[in-house]
């Protein structure tokens, strides 16, 4: 008896047909003189994709993927296209250089699909939520603080329903946006819902509205959002607003709750991730061997530290530290959070199986110097990337582990030889983000007692006693608040850094399959300082407070 299915036999076809157009493009590339090239297996720069509207594309049959020093890499259909050739003019009119190849239907689709990932993509549908760039311009120069936030929806409130969603709505991202808010948050409860604000890292209540209200701006921004009105289920979508020369993208995400849908709204906002490398708080000597390390040909440098404690921030930084002309550097992300002029970014995609493993795969076939993988999740990527690491390419990466030394046991946990490692590795941090106290209004305090000890102890344990020159170890300071600081007592944020270098001593202890205080331990000749001795030296600095760093650094136990 024989069995048909149908599925099958269409998938087959379909494979079928898809060969013989990758072997049409490449008969027609000889035919012309163009190379061929498939672009599903090629990543695409997204910031190129916007020199031209996704209309114009379609409608000239081509697809622009990369572009460096304004020469744009160009995938074409019918190279003689009257349609192509006068896109292809218009650009040359712009200033570009043209690269063209021979794609096929497949190609051109692969890059036009990404044209969602553009934040200018999603236009406001009829009915939708018209979010104002020049209203939330206007509304920055009256919000400066959290009470002229709660101060202006409390006037919107008043207003007619139909009028007061897009105010409401406007005030609070032009609010999150004043007063450097990197999260919003609306989350429903029985009779009302509150919104908060995440200032540095820390939630912080604004103001609580009615729910009717709540139900209306929620229909709006799933609008605005691309999202479907009619699920409640968890759903992510974006939009973007423009603020003079900025555009800043907002992810949505949605997730339902027992009172309803609660909402987050992110803000990226590129101005927050373009610190340059020196203001990122690392000290002197940690410093001067990361510089290094990031101007060798080769090796790995591995960023770890929990979710929100500004590895990202330090990945740009480090990528615009070595960005040169000369330098094809490719990053593998998910999201991509801020485009960088002249570097190839693709983004991960796991409803597509497109993975950081196979990213990675894709960008090694692009001849990369420079590869930055936005994470390691599994032995595949962590196998690729080390072995990229040992061949020829600098890569740069981050690891969720608690600590420098704790790079080392999660890897080997992965299954990598402990060898390799070694061998490829070239520097290992960890990081995280400390509130910065106001200088408007701090208060210097006597170090007595309890504190005392504490700072004493971590002072103590320093190995190069050169970094105590000129410390005053008699007084810290603490959170006052005032107008300027929104009377939090913090304003902005700060790094706290270590660094483990792998050496001779790191070589030797990795071959026992090692704890993290056995790697911790190996490290103390280097006279680099942990994240506990960091965190204090700049409390005793009056940059942060001892509670702050107690919150994020468990310094007993460091």
């Amino acid at each position: 008896m024989v069995l048909f299915d149908e599925d099958k036999q269409n998938k087959r076809v379909e494979d079928l047909r898809r060969e013989e157009e990758e072997d049409l493009a490449q008969s027609l590339s000889s035919k012309y003189g163009i190379p061929y090239l498939d672009l599903t297996v090629t990543p695409i720069n997204i910031d190129a994709m916007r020199v031209i509207s996704e209309t114009d594309t379609r409608q000239a049959g081509i697809a622009v993927f990369d572009e460096v020093d304004k020469v744009l890499s160009i995938g074409a259909l019918s190279p003689e296209n009257t349609k192509t050739i006068g896109a292809l003019e218009k650009l040359k009119t712009k200033g570009y250089t043209i690269k063209l190849f021979m794609v096929s239907h497949a190609s051109l689709n692969k890059v036009w699909d990404r044209y969602k990932d553009l934040s200018y993509s999603f236009e406001t549908k009829s009915g939708a939520l018209d979010i104002s760039n020049d209203q939330i311009t206007e509304f920055l120069e009256k919000v400066h603080s959290i009470p002229d936030v709660q101060q202006l929806i409390g006037q919107v409130l008043s207003m007619k329903k139909s009028y007061r969603i897009t105010r409401i709505m406007e005030i609070i991202l032009a609010g999150g946006i004043a007063i450097d808010a990197s999260d919003i948050h609306l989350e429903p409860e029985k009779n009302y819902v509150r919104l908060r604000y995440r200032l540095d890292g820390i939630l912080t209540d604004i103001l609580e509205f009615d729910l009717e209200t709540f139900n209306l701006l929620l229909s709006r921004l799933k609008l605005i959002s691309n999202l479907k009105l009619n699920v409640t289920g968890a759903q992510d979508g974006r939009f973007s607003i423009k603020i003079k020369d900025s555009e800043i993208e907002i992810r949505t995400s949605l997730l339902p709750g027992t009172y309803g849908e609660s909402v987050v709204l992110r803000l990226l906002n590129p101005h927050s991730l373009s610190t340059p490398l020196n203001e990122l708080g690392i000290n002197d000597k940690l410093l001067k061997i990361l510089e290094h390390e990031i101007s060798k040909p080769n090796g790995m440098v591995i960023l770890t530290g929990p979710t929100g404690s500004g590895k990202t921030t330090t990945l740009y930084a480090l990528l615009k530290k070595i960005h040169t002309s000369e330098v094809k550097i490719i990053t593998i992300e998910n999201p991509i959070e801020y485009h960088l002029p002249g570097v190839v970014q693709t983004q991960t995609d796991e409803r597509k199986n497109y993975t950081f493993a196979e990213g990675l795969r894709s960008a090694l076939r692009q001849d990369p110097d420079v590869i930055m993988v936005g994470e390691i999740r599994d032995r595949e990527t962590a196998e690729i990337a080390i072995n990229s690491a040992l061949t020829g390419h600098l890569v740069f990466t981050t690891l969720h582990t608690n600590n420098a030394a704790g790079t080392f046991p999660r890897l080997i946990d992965f299954g990598v030889n402990p060898k390799i490692i070694s061998s490829a590795i070239n520097l290992a941090t960890a990081q995280r983000l400390a509130r910065k106290l106001c200088n408007n209004c701090k208060k210097q305090i006597n170090l007595a007692g309890e504190e005392k000890k504490i700072i004493d102890k971590v002072l103590n344990s320093i190995v190069d006693k050169t970094y105590l020159n000129g410390l005053n170890r008699n007084h810290i300071w603490q959170a006052v608040g005032c107008d300027k600081c929104n009377m939090i007592g913090f304003k902005g944020r700060i790094g706290i850094h270590e660094g483990i270098i792998v050496d001779q001593d790191i070589e030797t202890t990795l071959r026992g399959n090692p704890s993290e205080r056995e790697i911790k331990k190996s490290a103390q000749n280097q006279k680099i300082l942990d994240l506990s001795q960091d965190g204090v030296l700049k409390v005793l600095a009056g940059i942060t407070t001892l509670e702050e760093l107690r919150r994020i650094v468990d310094i007993e136990r460091e």
